[in-house]
């Protein structure tokens, strides 16, 4: 690997753990449309790279979650209860999402990151308030939320936050409570795709030397250790930050991510 392709790593990794500190977002979403940059220009085939970038994107999210919940977590902002709720369903759908982005084409698998990030997005822009008397559903509608979630997440490398965190302020959790428990909820969405990316890619032709399946091992190792040592950081500002001001900050980034894919979706 050349220096020039580990500096970018490295600084993709630190930015990432930023962000999943900040906005409990796992830094997956953030990483996708870079890693997919930094494949094509080291001519990956085509017809892997946006499997590649998910894949690698979400293994990331094993190390930077870990980091990145240690820090909520000290600052008491983690809804434990929330998070073992919803961990059966995210399992499971965290398994499935991979399997069914394997089996479309990259520009589809493309436009489907762009849409979901779209909606993310505008939900946590227009910031609905919710009924004062909603809270979150009983434990059959925790299970089906969180599969809904897991596959989503799976399916576009995510750490699952850019569907959880309106999910639960839509059910009334605050949303400094609703990023952090969403930063724990990213292990075990990054445990169960990272596994099924593994599987299901483990044939796949045309492969880079040092895949492990659909992830690219030196891609994962760089951002990863990188995204460890920011993530404790951006933890700390967003209990520092105003809501409305998290909010726009959320939502911003996800437009300009969406931007990205929904270009490459018409290249792919």
């Amino acid at each position: 690997m050349d220096i020039g392709l580990l500096l970018g790593l490295l600084f993709m990794g630190a930015c990432g753990g930023f962000a999943a500190g900040l906005l409990g977002i796992g830094g997956g979403m953030v990483l996708v449309p870079f890693v997919v940059m930094i494949f094509n220009a080291k001519h990956f085939p085509p017809e892997l790279v946006i499997h590649m970038a998910i894949a690698t994107s979400l293994a990331t999210i094993l190390f930077t979650s870990l980091s990145s919940v240690r820090a909520h977590h000290a600052h008491g902002a983690v809804l434990w209860a929330v998070a073992w709720r919803l961990t059966p369903g995210l399992l499971l759908g965290s398994w499935i999402g991979p399997w069914l982005g394997q089996c479309m084409n990259a520009s589809v698998l493309a436009l489907v990151f762009a849409v979901f990030v779209v909606g993310a997005a505008t939900q946590m822009l227009v910031n609905r308030r919710p009924a004062a008397a909603r809270q979150l559903p009983a434990a059959a509608g925790m299970l089906g939320a969180g599969a809904v979630i897991g596959i989503i997440a799976g399916l576009v490398g995510a750490g699952g936050a850019f569907i959880s965190v309106p999910f639960m302020s839509w059910c009334n959790v605050k949303i400094h409570n609703a990023v952090a428990t969403s930063a724990a909820l990213g292990f075990p969405i990054a445990l169960a795709g990272t596994l099924s990316n593994a599987y299901f890619g483990w044939h796949a032709a045309g492969l880079p030397a040092y895949s492990f399946g659909y992830i690219y091992l030196p891609a994962l190792l760089a951002i990863a250790s990188a995204s460890i040592a920011l993530a404790p950081f951006g933890a700390r500002l967003a209990h520092r930050t105003p809501v409305a001001t998290l909010r726009k900050i959320f939502a911003g980034v996800l437009y300009l991510l969406a931007g990205y894919m929904f270009w490459k979706s018409f290249l792919a």
